[in-house]
């Protein structure tokens, strides 16, 4: 009796934009009040540009290219990440942190965004997100205790994500056509975010959190800058493409 194996193929998103517009327009369908804190260009590390950002950030998304030498730096961390007893400064405070694995291609933006917003302070959660929403109900089935993996889990199997994810890459504010879901595709967003003064990064491809040192509420948006973002950058001191977005109180201009 022979017997075939049927073997499914991964599933595969199309990648989102690091554009603020767009971005804050897929929150908010997901039921996140952007009248009360919004994602913004952050155009430069340096003091100029931080200055410019309104006080109050809670959280940053980072775009970077992949290439051999961020991979190389992975690999490395990886072994140290597995390794608590003798890195306990990567780890230490993790246990409180929102984390969730990648599991899906090019869901990075997607990932990146739920590990920003799921980890902004308690208070700024309760106002902002809404309970019956989408965001609301996938938290409320996530607590920060289950297994990273289980969370991916559910997400791969959560059919109404999968169709706002691919309406926000077709949305009429995004600068670049999709492309094909086949594209290869060379960045991938991170999230930075301080959880009980610990500055933590969050990569669904990495093993858990990773502690780069302490922070504050009036000083992380800089640490956040100083210790991950051109830590990135110093490895790859010859490439450009790296964008970073803040998570900050809405101003309004009118």
């Amino acid at each position: 009796l022979g017997l075939s194996i049927m073997t499914s193929r991964p599933k595969r998103w199309f990648p989102l934009e690091s554009n603020p517009a767009l971005i804050n327009s897929y929150i908010s369908k997901l039921g996140f009040d952007t009248t009360l804190y919004q994602f913004v260009d952050v155009y430069s590390t340096e003091d100029w540009a931080l200055q410019m950002i309104p006080q109050g950030c809670t959280a940053i998304l980072m775009l970077y290219p992949i290439n051999p030498v961020q991979e190389e730096h992975r690999r490395k961390e990886r072994e140290q990440i597995l390794n608590p007893t003798e890195y306990p400064h990567l780890t230490n405070g993790s246990d409180s942190v929102w984390h969730i694995k990648q599991r899906i291609g090019n869901a990075c933006g997607t990932i990146g965004i739920l590990h920003a917003l799921g980890n902004i302070p308690p208070p700024l959660k309760v106002a902002a997100i809404t309970p019956d929403s989408w965001l609301g109900n996938f938290y409320c089935s996530t607590p920060v205790g289950l297994d990273p993996t289980a969370k991916a889990e559910l997400l791969e199997n959560n059919q109404e994500i999968e169709s706002k994810h691919d309406a926000a890459t077709s949305d009429e504010s995004n600068q670049t056509s999709r492309g094909s879901i086949d594209d290869k595709i060379l960045t991938h967003f991170v999230a930075v975010v301080n959880v009980n003064g610990g500055l933590f990064e969050l990569d669904g491809r990495k093993e858990g959190p990773v502690r780069h040192g302490d922070t504050s509420e009036q000083t992380f948006l800089r640490d956040a800058c100083r210790n991950v973002v051109e830590a990135y950058m110093k490895r790859d001191p010859e490439e450009m493409r790296f964008t970073i977005m803040a998570l900050v109180p809405t101003q309004n201009y009118d």
